[in-house]
């Protein structure tokens, strides 16, 4: 009984003409609801080559590295106290890592007093090592994050990734992917 009165319903106002011009239009609502969005996407200049950080302005996040030379030889945040860092996730499995190289010995020599840690992630100790010394070894200490646990405390997505952190320990600065020295110059070396 109950199923015949919502049948009737349903047909009802299936076989309206109010009904069917409705139906007819709202493909079209959809489509201006979802240009809208993606017109105020748009208009937010968002670079991809930029993804937001939760970290940037805020505090380093405490840490505890293992020296990839030394394996005895730890470094932690509190190290950090009253340097201007610059830190590098790298990996000698990683091509972009190794065609910004060269740029943090440019780094090293204009700002002797940076402090430059580069965390080796997710890679085995011997092939880092052999890079370093065929490349030569442009940091003040490299620290081993083998599991990625550093990097993810951090908010790494990829390799490699850069941050400048300010003698307060705040982070200041972060970028995703290999540095040119266009970017050194430009967003960089402001910041020094």
């Amino acid at each position: 009984m109950v199923w015949c009165y919502i049948n009737d319903f349903i047909r009802a106002i299936c076989y309206k003409k109010e009904m069917n011009k409705f139906l007819l239009f709202l493909p079209i609502v959809f489509i201006i609801i979802i240009s809208a969005f993606l017109l105020i996407f748009l208009l937010q200049n968002k670079d991809p080559n930029k993804p937001p950080t939760a970290l940037l302005h805020e505090n380093l996040p405490n840490f505890k590295l293992n020296n990839l030379f030394k394996e005895n030889k730890t470094l932690s945040t509190n190290d950090l106290n009253k340097k201007f860092v610059v830190i590098n996730f790298f990996a000698s499995w990683c091509t972009p890592c190794k065609a910004e190289h060269p740029l943090f010995f440019d780094i090293k020599k204009k700002y002797p007093n940076i402090f430059i840690l580069g965390i080796n992630m997710q890679d085995n100790n011997v092939d880092a090592i052999k890079f370093l010394n065929e490349d030569g070894n442009p940091y003040d200490y490299v620290g081993v994050d083998k599991n990625g646990f550093i990097g993810v405390e951090f908010g790494v997505v990829g390799l490699p990734e850069t941050f400048l952190v300010d003698k307060f320990g705040k982070i200041i600065y972060k970028y995703l992917g290999p540095l040119t020295k266009e970017i050194v110059q430009n967003e960089i070396q402001p910041l020094l």
